[in-house]
């Protein structure tokens, strides 16, 4: 498929600032793949369909705060790090993005907070991608104390105010566990601890994957021929104990839900040949976008994605790519809100 073919126009009143009050209580569209039937409910509905003996497999990668603002030595300049990911703990080595780069050089040093935390600039990555060096004597639990302490949540460009004290708990699921992710799961924030208990009355099953979201899943596809577009490499974990979970669901002929597009992801790329879900940690780039098979999940929950966005590309190849661009025209005409803090989509 073409890039060009998930193009629509998403109005800019339909991206929400701020979540709905109770995670739970946003709204839920359910699609029905067999009859292509769409149904308008509210998130806590969910629960209806499923069934005892079916398990739902959430992301529980839990977001830092990875957005510093600082200063540039001598000068004094105001500067924004981005964390991205780590890449020695010991030496406190961290791949980030830097504005404005154009400023920010090889050897500056950049200050943090009142000189609490001071970092140099060692390699040139990208554009605006930089390796720098955090020179911190601490503990490693200082360190990140003081990160969490100095840095900020690092809500998407796309909504259009400054981070604020809720959205510490706001951008996260609350199952949030392995901290690694600078985007938050989205799917899994409708869940309340209310809601999970209902599902554990029912006799349906949850179990988690950990995949930790980098920036890539906001990095526009830039090429029309899909097959030539390459994701960004993200860190996953599947365990021996969500394997045979969900094998064992499957042996029963029962519902395997992939709770956000980046647990599917994970599911999907740690699939052993004959066709069932291994243990598996690692890297993955897997792109999924139409014509796809999958190989584990059948059924999914997901947010309203961005125009030609990855994930909009992945409902479409779970759904069916006509019914789910019908459903987004649905969704705009009926107002649900889209991305971070939106309302979701159940596709059985």
């Amino acid at each position: 498929m073409k890039l060009s073919e998930f193009k629509f126009e998403l109005p800019s009143g339909l991206i929400p600032l701020y979540p709905v009050e109770n995670r739970d209580e946003s709204r839920l569209m359910v699609i029905h793949r067999d009859t292509g039937e769409i149904e308008h409910k509210i998130f806590k509905d969910v629960v209806e369909y499923f069934e005892e003996g079916d398990v739902l497999v959430g992301n529980d990668t839990q977001v830092f705060p990875a957005r510093l603002y600082g200063n540039k030595e001598k000068t004094g300049a105001k500067i924004e790090v981005f964390l991205l990911r780590e890449l020695n703990e010991e030496l406190h080595l961290w791949d980030v993005l830097v504005d404005p780069a154009r400023k920010i050089r090889v050897g500056n040093k950049l200050y943090f907070g009142e000189g609490d935390l001071v970092a140099e600039v060692i390699d040139n990555t990208t554009s605006r991608g930089r390796t720098i060096r955090f020179l911190f004597d601490g503990t490693d639990e200082e360190f990140y104390k003081t990160i969490d302490t100095l840095g900020e949540t690092p809500l998407p460009k796309y909504i259009k105010r400054s981070a604020e004290p809720e959205d510490r708990e706001r951008f996260q699921t609350i199952y949030a566990k392995h901290k690694g992710a600078v985007a938050a799961p989205t799917a899994g924030m409708h869940f309340t601890e209310q809601l999970l208990k209902r599902l554990v009355i029912k006799g349906i099953d949850r179990t988690n994957i950990t995949l930790h979201i980098g920036l890539g899943t906001f990095r526009p596809v830039d090429v029309e021929d899909l097959t030539k577009h390459k994701m960004d490499s993200e860190n996953f974990r599947v365990t021996a104990e969500t394997a045979d979970m969900v094998n064992n669901v499957l042996d029963n002929k029962q519902r395997v839900c992939a709770v956000g597009t980046t647990s599917m992801r994970a599911l999907e790329s740690a699939v052993s040949a004959s066709g069932r879900l291994k243990a598996k940690e690692g890297w993955t780039d897997k792109f999924i976008f139409p014509p796809y098979e999958f190989k584990i999940c059948n059924a999914m929950i997901t947010n309203f994605h961005m125009p030609e966005s990855t994930l909009l590309m992945m409902a479409c190849a779970f759904g069916g790519y006509d019914l789910i661009m019908n459903a987004y025209e649905i969704a705009k005409k009926e107002k649900y809100r889209f991305l971070t803090y939106g309302d979701a989509m159940l596709i059985l």
